[in-house]
């Protein structure tokens, strides 16, 4: 009978905006290991910038403490978008980087870059909004650009997030359409190629050529997986954006049928199939991403675990508080408020003065949190047009009763709960074994709450929240 360290195992890195995780699979996709650690930016001599040597030597320690219990023979990655390296290949420096890699919530690219505004290209030629801070990755390339010629020149190739730790792990380059499709203002889904600022920038030489998800970048070199305890001839494949991961899983087991995913975590990423991009507006928060297949997917967002946390501080509540159905009866009987923006510029309200009305002292501050995040959710289901079958992902899984009272707004759609805590991880996983393996979905129906006054709570809201956002 072999070991568990002479099974094959699968890697699987989570970058995301708050956490990094390492995820060890067995051969039916079961986590048998994790671990994670802070994902803290830091401020280099010219601007917030990721962490990039404190994720390497983190990673290379926890695959070390890892190989000698599980035998890894395949790796891929996943990781938040906005974000992009600058590297020179023939950099002796271990990271390559020309220059620090942008923190996507830096201003400076949106304060600085006025003139960005009237060279983007149009929302319906790349359904990326105009997006605060970095978060148009075409936005950050042009301030760096003018910020830092000399360095961008000697730039050998523009690397999406993913494909940055790709190189990093075995030397080669490629590009992956769903980070590049993630409101960059790169990709023209008008066209099916790079938009004109790509030209504009002079930079479509430096983004190597595009290979898909599943796609084999290579081997991890030799002296890395001698250092990290891996086995020769280890293969790590291209990866992909997070919320794409997500909705991947659905996009297979789901065939022609409409569905959305709704991907929760410090962003919450609402991806609706079959649904007209004549739908999206730009000044909601609305865009296209990209799919593994190369299709766009109509998608609307707001900073959930970003502004869930914000309302519980406010509030005088905490993440890990208990609460009830009656302290969200509660909230509703004494018509305590939040109204949106707490993400500072993001989201369908961004930018509009965040408030919280009413009694708060007198209700439970995460139940505040809770019945907000579930209002916005179902306004922007309602702004999609999304039909078919609703499925929750991620972080507000740990949240039943926000997910119940998604169910109970949503009168003509069935709402399901994920049951793999770690979805973005299997979406990845599956990229490993694209040609093998074909995902199986294992969900359940969200419990139904019942809630007096719900619904009339619901329409004051976006009353409320409408004026509130023409007063500001």
């Amino acid at each position: 009978m072999m070991s568990v360290a002479e099974l094959s195992h699968t890697l699987i890195i989570d970058i995301g905006k708050t956490h990094v995780k390492l995820l060890v699979l067995n051969s039916c996709y079961e986590a048998v290991h994790s671990t994670q650690m802070s994902n803290t930016p830091v401020l280099s001599d010219i601007y917030p910038c990721a962490d990039v040597s404190a994720i390497w030597k983190w990673l290379c320690s926890s695959i070390t403490t890892i190989t000698p219990k599980y035998s890894i023979t395949k790796m891929t990655i996943t990781t938040h978008g906005a974000t992009a390296a600058l590297i020179d290949k023939h950099n002796a420096s271990p990271d390559g980087l020309v220059l620090p890699i942008l923190d996507y919530e830096c201003t400076k690219p949106f304060d600085d870059s006025i003139s960005y505004e009237t060279d983007r290209p149009d929302f319906v030629d790349t359904f990326s909004p105009s997006l605060p801070g970095g978060l148009n990755l075409g936005r950050q390339l042009y301030w760096l650009k003018e910020s830092f010629p000399e360095a961008f020149a000697n730039t050998t190739d523009i690397l999406m997030y993913p494909q940055y730790w790709a190189w990093r792990f075995t030397g080669e380059s490629v590009s992956e359409i769903t980070s590049l499709g993630c409101h960059t203002d790169l990709w023209s889904i008008k066209d099916n190629t790079y938009s004109e600022l790509v030209k504009q920038l002079d930079c479509i030489d430096l983004f190597p050529k595009l290979k898909p998800a599943w796609h084999k970048v290579g081997d991890i070199k030799d002296d890395l997986c001698h250092q990290l305890g891996l086995p020769k001839g280890c293969e790590f494949f291209s990866g992909l954006h997070d919320s794409n991961a997500s909705f991947l899983r659905y996009r297979i087991a789901q065939e022609n049928k409409p569905f959305t995913v709704i991907s929760t975590g410090t962003w919450t990423i609402l991806m609706a199939s079959q649904v007209s991009l004549s739908n999206l507006k730009s000044d909601k928060d609305m865009l296209a991403n990209i799919d593994a297949f190369g299709s766009p997917i109509a998608c609307a967002r707001f900073m959930g675990g970003r502004e869930f946390e914000a309302i519980c501080e406010q509030a005088g509540s905490w993440l890990g508080e208990q609460f009830n159905q009656n302290d969200i009866q509660n909230v509703i009987n004494n018509e305590v408020f939040a109204l949106p923006d707490f993400s500072d510029g993001s989201g369908p309200f961004g930018g509009a003065q965040s408030k919280l009305i009413g009694p708060v002292n007198e209700v439970s501050g995460i139940a505040i949190a809770t019945l907000y995040c579930a209002l916005m959710i179902d306004y922007q289901l309602d702004m999609l047009g999304a039909h078919g079958d609703v499925y929750i992902e991620g972080a507000f899984l740990k949240n039943p009763l926000l997910c119940s009272i998604v169910n109970s707004l949503r009168l003509n759609q069935e709402v399901m709960l994920s049951e793999d805590s770690t979805g973005t991880v299997l979406g990845a996983a599956y990229l490993t074994q694209w040609d093998t393996e074909k995902p199986i979905l294992t969900v359940s129906p969200a419990t139904v709450i019942q809630l007096e006054g719900l619904d009339e709570f619901k329409q004051k809201w976006r009353e409320l929240t409408k004026s509130n956002e023409a007063v500001d």
